[in-house]
């Protein structure tokens, strides 16, 4: 009860804050329009490259720098940004230089960038002429030859991408929204991250007003010492990687690796530490407890347990002299895969208990079944039967598109997943972001339900499957509302964005991998994980073929008795901290930790002790709290902006060097 009251005290803390001046207006306008065009002109190219260098993306940095420029440039022009306008420069420049996995970002294309990859690699031969040409070009195809996407073979590919696009849209901004007139409208859930996050997009534009110095000089602080760092991580490797061919690292990327170092004394253990700056600061804005839990469970799976693994004989793949990454994927195929996917089966299953439980109290009273049904004048609501049918439309339209691209594949599976397991599951997720501010999802669902059918071919794996969480979603369309910015504002601004980014990611992908291979020594984030990640790929891709020797290993690593073990274990474990009332989050970040490096789960543990031991006694825990978030978001702007540099250098040399003259 104590919990469920502070997130109603949280709710109705965020609505106070809201209702201060609280209209709806549109925060779609010109000067957002220029924004757009600004990030996916100038932040994007940067990005793209800093992704590939790197592994990190601009993130804060096209955030802060956007919503600076132009909130400096409209002051002077005493034509300062209302805070609608504020949120949605926000809202595009973190969707146009949004991280993707494998340190991808840029917009859609960069996806047929990996494919063509994956489809070119050594652990796809395997399976590289089972992959279907509407989703890549065969390796040995001249548009893959001269890379370029300018040839007639990418022409199907491109086509899917672009209906997918559309329908993925069309898709989550439908579903969120109905997701958000439930659990928000109706059930009034506190969603505690979501006041974070409005704040946070309003604080951009206090910078550098005398009324909030503190935040400029805090932002300052991190941009210099992004600067400096970025010098070294970032600037040092681009700009030899430009004149040499080859990058200079003088701080390791990704990590700093020690396991083949210990591996005499320490056979499969994995250790190592990331040294980016950026892991720390980043503990600065989580909370203490998950990175706590998340630290002690990675080292005690992959340093402390591994050993004793391996001298039982559970561990028996793995190969001396392996690094991290190899050793890692040979102690998660032989043991951890299985308890991890128990750990999060169990998350889900406490997930589902809470909703059910909140669910029969809600049922108790009439009130709150009708409350919610009508929105608060001038939000921008649409009639309920508009999301709905959009939704419908977008699923039928996935269902049938899986039909005409593998029609062998059974209807049913298809069907159930869009229309069935897909609502359900974002409901469970959006009701657990509204009470906790985490998600959950149940794992291997889709990998399961393929080898199940018995599909025998490479092609299920390029379908898209209308399988999705959109929980996420609701929180979205709750900052909407904490800033007044009207939900229409959202609609216009992926409407135009969707052109654009497109044309601004077939631009400069098409630019990037033409003057180079990608991956390449020119990019040592992207050729250190890349082949690690194709790796592990190829093993999913290959599980449903008949007479495959990896289908066995994957099938063995999916051992049920662990799988249960872990489950149990799980339960068991949220129902100590229940009992003896410790902090949730702490076995939320003990759980999470399974599975991850200790080479990032540490640096970030640092951050957070050094904010909660020492920080907030110094400046107080209130204003470190501000604070933090401030401090990490300017020395991602520092770091960026380095890199940009950088880019800009990189850029202008391969401008010449394509030159045939």
């Amino acid at each position: 009860m104590a919990v469920q009251d502070e997130l109603v005290r949280a709710r109705q803390t965020a609505e106070e804050v809201a209702a201060e001046e609280h209209k709806f207006q549109e925060g779609f306008t010109f000067r957002t329009f220029l924004g757009l065009l600004f990030v996916a002109f100038v932040m994007l190219p940067g990005s793209i490259y800093i992704g590939l260098v790197a592994g990190v993306g601009l993130g804060a940095a096209a955030e802060w720098v956007t919503i600076v420029l132009f909130a400096e440039v409209m002051r002077r022009s005493l034509q300062p940004l209302r805070r609608q306008e504020i949120y949605i420069l926000f809202y595009i420049a973190a969707s146009l230089t949004a991280m993707g996995a494998y340190g991808l970002s840029g917009g859609p294309l960069q996806w047929k960038i990996w494919d063509q990859f994956f489809v070119q690699s050594s652990p796809a031969a395997p399976i590289a002429d089972q992959v279907p040409r509407w989703a890549v070009p065969a390796p040995d195809s001249p548009a893959l030859r001269e890379r370029t996407f300018l040839d007639s073979a990418w022409a199907l590919p491109i086509f899917l991408l672009v209906l997918t696009e559309i329908l993925g849209r069309a898709s989550w901004m439908s579903m969120g929204y109905l997701l958000f007139r439930m659990t928000s409208d109706v059930e009034k859930l506190p969603f505690p991250l979501a006041p974070v996050a409005a704040a946070g997009a309003l604080a951009l534009a206090e910078v550098g007003s005398r009324e909030e110095s503190w935040r400029w000089g805090v932002f300052s602080t991190g941009a210099v010492v992004g600067m400096g760092f970025g010098l070294f991580y970032v600037g040092i490797p681009v700009f030899t990687g430009t004149l040499f061919g080859n990058a200079l690292q003088l701080i390791p990327i990704p990590f700093l690796d020690l396991t083949q170092n210990v591996e005499a004394s320490l056979p499969t253990a994995i250790v190592g530490i990331s040294i980016n700056l950026g892991e720390v600061l980043v503990g600065f804005v989580l909370p203490y407890h998950i990175l706590l839990g998340a630290a002690i469970s990675s080292v005690a799976t992959y340093v402390m347990a591994n050993p004793i693994l391996y001298h039982a004989g559970l561990i028996p793949n793995w190969q001396p002299n392996s690094p991290a990454l190899p050793t890692k994927l040979a102690a998660d195929l032989d043991f951890w895969l299985a308890i991890i996917v128990g750990l999060q089966l169990a998350v889900a299953a406490i997930g589902v208990s809470m909703v059910v439980r909140t669910m029969r109290e809600y049922r108790t009273s009439q009130s709150l079944r009708l409350r919610g049904l009508t929105p608060p004048p001038g939000r921008g609501d649409p009639p309920l039967w508009i999301p709905l049918a959009v939704w419908a439309v977008s699923v039928v339209s996935y269902i049938a598109l899986c039909r005409w691209l593998v029609p062998d594949f059974p209807l049913w599976i298809v069907a159930g997943f869009g229309l069935l397991w897909s609502p359900l599951n974002s409901y469970v997720s959006a009701r657990m972001i509204g009470l906790t501010g985490q998600g959950v999802s149940v794992p291997f669902i889709k990998e399961v339900a393929i080898i199940s059918s018995r599909y025998p071919r490479v092609d299920i794996w390029y379908a898209p499957l209308p399988l999705y969480d959109y929980g996420w979603a609701a929180q979205r369309f709750r900052e909407v509302e904490l800033t007044g910015t009207k939900f229409t504002s959202i609609l216009k601004a992926e409407l135009v964005m969707l052109p654009v980014i497109f044309l601004a990611s077939f631009i400069f992908w098409a630019f990037f991998w033409k003057a180079s291979p990608i991956p390449s020594p020119l990019f040592p984030f992207a050729q250190k994980m890349w082949p690690y990640y194709a790796q592990m790929e190829a093993v999913w891709k290959q599980i449903n073929l008949p007479q495959s020797e990896i289908r066995e290993v994957v099938l063995n690593a999916l051992n049920i008795p662990r799988i249960i073990a872990g489950f149990v274990s799980g339960l068991g474990l949220f129902w100590l901290f229940s009992a003896f009332k410790w902090p949730l989050l702490l076995f939320y970040g003990l759980v999470s930790g399974v599975g991850q490096l200790p080479h990032f789960t540490l640096p970030k543990l640092l951050g957070a002790w050094l904010g909660h031991r020492y920080f907030k006694k110094r400046y107080g825990e209130e204003n470190w709290l501000r604070y933090a978030p401030v401090l990490l978001a300017g020395f991602l702007c520092g770091m960026g902006l380095i890199g940009m540099f950088g880019i800009a250098l990189a850029l202008v040399a391969k401008s010449v060097s394509v030159l045939p003259y």
